[in-house]
């Protein structure tokens, strides 16, 4: 949808919001500064920053880049990412809109990208949003990797993987590839790999307060696993 679309739906959306008692806590879109024209994905941005403003929502989630131009690195890009995440910032503060970057899209997913790009955009209003599982996909330990970024985060995602190595072949239809080339496949919460309970205990210890959202990429009921996922959350987090 376009800006204009989306807007007309959004009384509609705060309304069926507020019935529901389930608030919109988070509004997400992707980005890309170094694939696509910069200035125009920063305006782009701006838009979707009023949409979120519109909605009432306090944070939003956007990426950076999701690959890396023939010859670039991480720290050839750094420069590029953290000016176009400053210049949405500090538009979206304006809004009364905290902005915040993934560990997400492989190319800036790890502990230690997401943690220098937050201190490269070295702005109050800027944050993280860590997801415990997306960690795995840049083959990191996610216990390791959620405790480096905790200090700057805004947002947690709780997601849980089926794991296998890379060495043996691919376990086919549902799994993907990490950046080293190991394999991930979503999973409930709980039944996989991902060391929730340990997650979740370093939230409690930090005395974290925000929203933490559940996701679920497996191959069962989505509805049905979602049940299960909140279920076994709540049990864990009552009990860490």
């Amino acid at each position: 949808y376009d800006k204009a679309s989306i807007e007309q739906n959004v009384p509609k959306i705060v309304e069926r919001s507020r019935d529901l008692n389930l608030p919109v806590v988070c509004y997400l879109t992707g980005a890309d500064f170094v694939n696509r024209d910069f200035e125009k994905e920063v305006a782009r941005l701006h838009e979707e920053v009023d949409i979120a403003a519109a909605l009432g929502v306090k944070l939003m989630r956007h990426d950076t880049t999701y690959s890396f131009p023939k010859g670039m690195t991480f720290d050839d890009i750094l420069p590029i990412i953290a000016e176009g995440c400053r210049r949405v910032t500090e538009y979206a503060q304006t809004k009364g809109v905290r902005t915040m970057v993934e560990n997400h899209g492989l190319m800036v997913q790890d502990s230690a990208r997401v943690t220098a790009l937050y201190h490269a955009v070295n702005h109050e209003n800027f944050s993280l949003l860590t997801d415990m599982g997306n960690f795995m996909c840049a083959d990191e330990n996610s216990a390791i990797a959620l405790g480096n970024a905790l200090p700057y985060a805004a947002h947690v995602h709780a997601k849980d993987f089926l794991f296998k190595s890379g060495d043996g072949e691919n376990p086919g239809e549902g799994f993907f590839g990490t950046r080293a080339g190991n394999y991930l496949r979503g999973a409930i919460i709980g039944q996989g790999v991902v060391p929730v309970k340990q997650c979740l205990r370093l939230l409690k210890r930090a005395n974290y307060d925000g929203w933490i959202s559940l996701e679920f990429e497996g191959m069962e009921d989505c509805v049905a696993a979602t049940d299960i996922c909140l279920k076994t959350a709540r049990y864990i987090w009552d009990r860490v």
